[in-house]
């Protein structure tokens, strides 16, 4: 029986042909990059946040792997503490080491692309009490590994754990981990939201907080913005370099700021840049191109939050 396959919105491809990825080896081979800019590591407030369960806080780890604290639970974004990916060793250590994490409520993982759900580092959270929430097509590999309080959610598909809802949301993006598994699970975004809470309350509280995943440009930002009032986004703004190659499945710095006005977020956390080497562009790169076009759209600086590893964002 075949497998189901997934797609994009508009189903737009992602594919690539192996002459276009011999033109990327040829291009890479002959350009220049100085990497020697490495994202610094913040120390972590780790009695802060072993001790926390009533404010909102939001620590960078690396990557696309965030510790978010919100409404009494923990929660960690696709987990990777990897020190290498592929023949790519990671640039820079984690904000928090492993064994330093506080007990982990929920995994969250956007789609099974390796530098997004390393399952080593899955094994080591997982707790008596710990539950994935995965995209349509994963939970049963997952369970199968051993991951038995796994949930599934298919786009716009909601979960209420405790008293936080949390909403799977469309990205664009693809995913593979063996040669013949290739979009045979979905890929996607979480918001995560109080349930019952009128707008006053939530923003005294708990603010709406928008976790991008892995994205190229897509309209489905726009569309995510209409339906929620999201406070905080999560945007990757890295692994975009060559742009020709990596357009659809990753955005610029500048489709990050333009997908952030898209959602009408009020406050951006950039991420996925300057942990591993995935594509061409530097972290550094990424940084300037982030500040030339907020300077250009005359984004307020203060809505931009650039965070170290180990660094914590608390809300208020």
């Amino acid at each position: 029986m075949a497998r189901k396959r997934y797609n994009n919105l508009d189903n737009v491809g992602t594919d690539r042909t192996l002459k276009q990825f011999k033109q990327w080896r040829d291009e890479r081979r002959r350009k220049r990059k100085d990497y020697s800019y490495v994202i610094p590591n913040f120390p972590p407030d780790l009695a802060f946040l072993k001790g926390n369960r009533s404010e909102l806080s939001v620590t960078w780890i690396g990557h696309a792997t965030f510790l978010i604290q919100y409404a009494g639970l923990n929660l960690v974004t696709d987990p990777v503490w990897a020190k290498r990916m592929g023949f790519q060793r990671r640039l820079g250590t984690p904000g928090i080491p492993l064994q330093d994490i506080p007990e982990i409520d929920v995994i969250l993982i956007s789609h099974s692309h390796y530098d997004h759900m390393h399952l080593a580092s899955i094994r080591r959270l997982y707790g008596s009490k710990t539950k994935l929430v995965v995209p349509s097509g994963l939970k049963r590999k997952m369970v199968r590994k051993g991951f038995e309080r796994t949930y599934e959610l298919g786009w716009w598909e909601e979960l209420q754990l405790d008293n936080v809802k949390i909403t799977f949301v469309p990205t664009q993006h693809w995913t593979r981990r063996t040669p013949w598994d290739t979009n045979t699970s979905h890929w996607g975004g979480f918001v995560l939201e109080l349930c019952g809470e009128t707008a006053e309350a939530r923003l005294q509280k708990h603010p709406i907080v928008y976790f991008a995943g892995d994205s190229g440009y897509f309209r489905g930002f726009a569309e995510i913005g209409q339906r929620f009032e999201i406070d905080i986004a999560l945007l990757p703004i890295g692994a975009y370099e060559p742009e020709w190659f990596m357009t659809s499945q990753h955005t610029t710095p500048e489709e990050a700021l333009q997908a952030f006005e898209d959602v009408r977020a009020k406050l951006m956390v950039p991420m996925h840049y300057g942990t591993f080497r995935l594509a061409d562009d530097t972290a550094r790169e990424a940084l300037d191109r982030l500040e030339a076009d907020r300077t250009r759209r005359g984004i307020p600086e203060e809505q931009i939050r650039v965070l170290h590893h180990g660094e914590t964002l608390r809300w208020p």
